[in-house]
């Protein structure tokens, strides 16, 4: 049904590994600067970025590329990055396998404030201290991933857990607190669940409000505590970047995409993805195609 590439395997040659670090200096010489197509990945991927110019595109948001930043992609999302010259830092990609096989609890991962499934994902631009700390924890998982030490993907776990964290703190909202409240985090997990399983075909609070027992009100004020955004903010945010990915990735009429996102009229889904781009369908996908 789509055309966009999607990476099932942190690595290609070697299926068994669930975990990956390159240096982008490295990537780029190895790919003689040429740039890659979108794509999307079954696992997430961080880009510690130490000096670089170009773009990132995630989701069609479009972001510059600078010295000291660091890129969160979430599994599912759509990326390219586009080089204006060599860059230089760490490409760094992991499964949930990996988290599970060492000891880094998957709910860990879900307390974060870093991967964005949709909607916006711009990079974290942590002060130069900050940095330095983040840059010194990819280093040491760099070395240990060339190395043949004792428990080496436990100790990589040990300093991306830090790394994470450390990164995390440089978040305004949402910093992690130890055993506080896993009561709001569970719900979170169960609402995203529910919403990628059922956007498709439910677009109201109310909906997933009733499926996790709780009221409309309770479930906004959590979601928008817990990830800056409101209950329908993240459903409408879902909904919009299906759109765009069907939209330029699949050979589908307006038509067909309007009720493929449950919207009973294709006018219904024009104004709706106008309102939240902007632009009409048919204007979003001749602009990205010229772009």
């Amino acid at each position: 049904m789509t055309a966009v590439k999607t990476y099932q395997k942190v690595n290609v040659e070697k299926e068994s590994l669930s975990f990956g670090i390159s240096k982008m200096e490295d990537v780029y010489t190895k790919r003689n600067g040429k740039v890659d197509e979108p794509h999307r990945h079954n696992y997430y991927t961080v880009l510690i970025i130490n000096k670089a110019k170009g773009q990132h595109k995630i989701d069609f948001n479009t972001y510059k590329l600078s010295d000291k930043q660091i890129f969160f992609v979430a599994p599912g999302q759509v990326h390219q990055v586009l080089e204006s010259e060599k860059s230089f830092g760490f490409s760094m990609v992991f499964s949930n396998q990996f988290l599970v096989e060492n000891s880094i609890r998957l709910s860990f991962i879900d307390s974060l404030n870093l991967f964005q499934n949709y909607g916006q994902s711009p990079p974290l631009t942590p002060n130069n201290e900050q940095f330095k700390t983040i840059a010194h924890f990819a280093n040491q998982i760099y070395n240990l991933f060339h190395s043949d030490a004792n428990m080496k993907l436990l100790s990589i776990g040990a300093f991306l857990k830090l790394l994470l964290i450390e990164c995390n703190n440089v978040c305004s909202i949402n910093p992690i607190e130890s055993d506080v409240d896993t009561t709001g985090d569970n719900l979170i997990r169960a609402f995203k669940k529910g919403v990628e399983t059922h956007y498709k075909k439910e677009h109201s609070t109310t909906f997933y409000a009733n499926a996790l027992h709780i009221t409309p009100d309770h479930l906004n004020r959590t979601v928008k505590a817990r990830i800056g955004k409101t209950a329908k903010d993240y459903i409408q945010a879902r909904i919009v970047t299906e759109a765009k990915r069907l939209l330029y990735f699949a050979d589908l009429s307006n038509k067909e995409i309007a009720y493929e996102l449950g919207f009973n009229e294709p006018a219904n889904f024009s104004t709706f993805f106008k309102k939240h781009t902007q632009l009409s369908p048919s204007n979003f996908k001749q602009n990205e195609v010229k772009s």
